[in-house]
């Protein structure tokens, strides 16, 4: 079944005609092709997800009630947000859509001195615009009951002063991978309580510079390495997340 978030508050959805237009009424009708009797997948404002049976297709709408809620798990139980150096071409877009299906709470582009890739003020609202529609299609595919938060375009020192709304900030290094430094990531997850919040930054196509490393250290952030290989700008927060998900969510079951 496929998977919708709704745009508006729904505080008795169990008993009331749940009504869908836009882009989804679009998506369903247009695309899916969707009949009266066909169920999906809603998730409220709120994460709550459940099955809606449709009734009705009118104009603009289509008209759906409650059948049953969907109780399984879908979120990880840390939120991790990832901090990625502006990157060439389209792999922010790869980041997001990718991150989103491996549980990403939320994402920072932020302008790193090597990003060659460069966003003025005219250009950045759009560009958020189109990822956080990309967070969202991602979001549904992947039977998510949040959609990951596409923030505005930051900066390094905007980076160091968000440091307090997170238990744990952690800056993916290449110099620890030369080095041979294996346990800063896994200690960085250890101190994570239950419901925590983990920020992790990752650098442009040509790393950070010593002047933005040392900057995070100063301000406690942990550097680390992903193990013994130089990942690639966009390979490295998929492994994080990929990590953090067996640390999660398998190991220990």
């Amino acid at each position: 079944m496929q998977r919708y978030f709704l745009k508006d508050d729904l505080t008795d959805y169990q008993n009331q005609t749940i009504s869908i237009d836009g882009d989804s009424f679009h998506h369903m009708v247009k695309v899916m092709r969707m009949k009266v009797g066909h169920r999906v997948y809603l998730v409220t404002k709120d994460q709550k997800a459940f099955i809606a049976e449709i009734n009705a297709i009118e104009d603009q709408d289509v008209l759906l009630n409650w059948v049953e809620d969907d109780l399984r798990q879908q979120e990880l139980p840390i939120e991790v947000t990832i901090a990625s150096g502006l990157p060439k071409g389209d792999k922010l877009d790869l980041i997001i859509q990718k991150g989103t299906e491996l549980g990403a709470h939320a994402f920072i582009p932020f302008a790193g001195s090597f990003s060659i890739t460069k966003w003025d003020a005219k250009k950045a609202a759009k560009k958020t615009e189109r990822l956080q529609k990309i967070a969202q299609e991602a979001a549904e595919q992947s039977h998510r009951t949040k959609i990951p938060t596409v923030q505005p375009l930051s900066s390094v020192k905007q980076l160091v002063e968000m440091k307090n709304q997170f238990d744990v900030c952690l800056v993916a290094y290449e110099e620890s991978a030369k080095a041979g430094e294996d346990q800063n990531f896994v200690k960085g997850l250890k101190l994570l309580p239950a419901g925590g919040k983990l920020l992790i930054v990752f650098g442009p196509e040509g790393g950070l510079s010593k002047e933005e490393v040392d900057a995070f250290i100063e301000s406690e952030f942990l550097p680390c390495a992903l193990g013994p290989r130089i990942l690639r700008t966009e390979t490295a927060p998929l492994y994080a997340l990929a990590a953090t998900s067996y640390h999660f969510e398998l190991m220990y079951k």
